[in-house]
């Protein structure tokens, strides 16, 4: 093997029905790895990429799958898994011990670090107690405290993927949604400028940030992208990363208003779904991320990239079939 050439790794990725896994899969092949393509639906678009080996297994939250994942792992000789969606973080988190023991490498916060990421109020109460700007959040039964003529978001509290996110005007209206949406957070609503930080923390916490503006919105997913330069964004990007412990991969969204104020809204504990974009600009996101899965160090010189860069970011182009296994 040339001294310059990575060595080839195995890595599993699930949830490669959703765009971040099926792009990562994508990249990953690109960079010359073998991918075992995994998701709990078997007509998950991920699973029919050529050259993968794919694989259905059970939803994150069956009692079977990490049973399913260190079985599949230890069949397929697998070196690295990598979530594709932030309902395998959690149940990944606490294999830890037990995938490192089979020489299965992952690269993810601590436990409590996930928790707050995915709980979109402990997420604001972590923001407010660093002094970052974020939305006014209310439980359900706090919708008498919101100022009349308040625009709002009701949305599952650790929901994902814009699923289940509906406006509304009133609170009268928030609280019927309230009891139509599984376990509902309130939210004042931020207009102005979208944007999307895709972010890798390496092992001694610093951060490469690359920001792309969400030029067209769909179903809360970013169909056209342009990337940017800003340092108070990527400032508050990066405070951000601070409060929350991040590590890895993961990717930050936010609003600038028109007054200038970056309000962060959220951070997803897995790469973004238009992160394509991001190394189109010249970003080496998931080479960089490959390295510090495997404990070589990041370099954030190849996580430079150029502004102005725009591009549709979830085109999906059919691929051919190849029948999914189960394990």
């Amino acid at each position: 093997m040339p001294i310059d050439q990575a060595p080839i790794r195995r890595i599993l990725v699930t949830g490669v029905g959703a765009n971040p896994g099926f792009g990562l899969t994508r990249s990953l092949q690109r960079l010359g790895h073998k991918v075992i393509a995994t998701d709990a639906n078997p007509l998950a678009p991920g699973l029919l990429l050529p050259d993968t080996l794919p694989w259905v297994t059970p939803r994150a939250d069956d009692p079977d799958y990490p049973t399913a994942i260190a079985e599949l792992c230890h069949e397929l000789a697998v070196d690295a898994v990598v979530a594709g969606i932030e309902n395998d973080v959690p149940p990944l988190v606490a294999m830890l011990p037990e995938l490192a023991a089979i020489d299965v490498r992952l690269w993810l916060p601590d436990a409590e670090s996930v928790r707050v990421c995915i709980d979109k109020t402990e997420f604001h109460d972590v923001l407010t107690a660093h002094g970052i700007e974020t939305p006014r959040t209310y439980r359900p039964q706090e919708i008498d405290q919101v100022a009349e003529g308040t625009e709002l978001v009701v949305k599952p509290r650790r929901g994902q993927g814009a699923q289940g996110v509906h406006f509304c005007q009133t609170r009268e209206h928030a609280r019927v949604l309230c009891e139509l949406v599984p376990d509902a957070l309130v939210q004042e609503r931020v207009h102005g400028q979208e944007f999307t930080a895709d972010c890798l923390v390496d092992r001694t916490g610093r951060a490469s940030v690359i920001l792309r503006r969400r030029d067209l919105v769909k179903a809360g997913l970013s169909a056209v992208s342009t990337t940017f330069h800003d340092p108070t964004v990527r400032a508050r990007v990066e405070q951000t990363l601070t409060a929350v412990r991040a590590a890895g991969l993961s990717c930050v969204q936010g609003f600038i208003t028109a007054q200038g104020t970056v309000t962060i809204t959220e951070l997803n504990v897995r790469i973004a779904g238009g992160f394509a974009l991001a190394e189109a600009a010249g970003a080496d996101l998931v080479g960089q991320m490959v390295n510090g899965l495997f404990g070589q160090p990041v370099d954030h010189d190849r996580l430079t990239y150029h502004p102005a860069k725009t591009s549709p970011t979830t085109s999906r182009p059919w691929p051919s079939a190849t029948p999914p296994r189960s394990p």
